[in-house]
């Protein structure tokens, strides 16, 4: 018989959004012979805490790899493998980040160790069946971020009229410190953003003074938000000096409360006023040519 594992891995960012862990990989390989106290103890345990493993680490137990699988768009995986050990037997469950959520960060690949246990398998069309899921805690999870020198906001876009989030708007943000736009994206039928930068998205280039007190290297941040490619909101910069928008924490919540109609109605007034322009100059050019005709019409007559 084979087996067959299913599941999902993801993280939370805060306490109410959760992060898909694209493109991951996790790995499953069989214990190893000399096992320690720790390892027997928590067998029993599905969410272990996610501890750093060393490339040395990996490669001492590569030949102890079962089965590998890359995890989809929406976090979720599934790996088959032969039937070489028995079904009440331990597995270890690693996972493998070689780019963060976003494709942001540096490039290097972090090896973490998510669970010894025993699935509960079950005989269904002639193979074992087991599923297995693992979110990442908050805090672990920022701290990944924080050394991969990258950053992801989340939020809801509101009007201040409304109480629900706002679909299908483009949310910008721009670094207040250096004036550089360092990312946009797309709100989702719920009104949640969701964006993603690095640390080499922040600066212009020149050299940047860091100030005391700035643990994070993050930017202050303000945004601006679009419909349709037109501006219906745009934030000033002193919306920065904001403490939640100030150094901003590698995974952080900010909701965005807009006011609706400002510069909608701006941009109506612009248009209005530049058909009326163009009226009266179309109008003006037609009566300036009605009489050169029929000055020039006299002239050939009287020839």
């Amino acid at each position: 018989m084979s087996y067959l594992l299913i599941g999902n891995i993801s993280a939370l960012i805060g306490d109410d959004c959760i992060e898909p862990l694209v493109n991951a990989r996790i790995r499953v390989y069989l214990p190893g012979v000399n096992q320690s106290g720790d390892h027997l103890s928590i067998v029993k345990g599905h969410f272990n805490n996610l501890r750093p493993l060393t490339a040395h680490e990996v490669l001492l137990k590569a030949d102890r790899l079962l089965a590998e699988a890359t995890l989809d768009h929406m976090g979720n995986f599934r790996m088959e493998w032969e039937e070489i050990h028995l079904f009440t037997e331990a597995l270890e469950l690693n996972l493998c980040l070689d780019e963060m959520p976003g494709k942001t960060g540096n490039l290097k690949s972090r090896n973490y160790r998510l669970s010894y246990l025993v699935p509960h398998w079950k005989k269904q069309n002639g193979q074992y069946l087991a599923a297995y899921a693992y979110l990442i805690p908050p805090d672990a999870w920022a701290e990944i971020y924080r050394n991969a020198g990258a950053w992801v906001i989340t939020g809801v876009v509101k009007s201040q009229t409304g109480f629900s989030g706002e679909p299908h708007l483009k949310v910008t943000a721009y670094n207040a410190v250096t004036g550089k736009r360092i990312a946009e994206t797309y709100t989702n039928e719920f009104g949640r953003y969701t964006m993603h930068f690095s640390r080499r998205d922040l600066y212009t280039g020149r050299l940047q003074l860091v100030r005391d007190g700035r643990s994070n290297q993050g930017p202050d941040i303000f945004f601006k938000i679009y419909r349709h490619d037109q501006l219906i909101w745009a934030e000033d910069e002193s919306h920065a000096m904001a403490s939640d928008r100030q150094d901003v924490a590698p995974c952080s919540h900010l909701d965005i409360i807009y006011k609706p109609g400002i510069f909608t109605r701006a941009t109506r007034h612009i248009s209005t006023w530049l058909h009326h322009v163009r009226s009266r100059v179309d109008t003006r050019k037609g009566r300036a040519r009605i009489p050169a005709a029929r000055v020039h019409s006299r002239l050939i007559v009287k020839d």
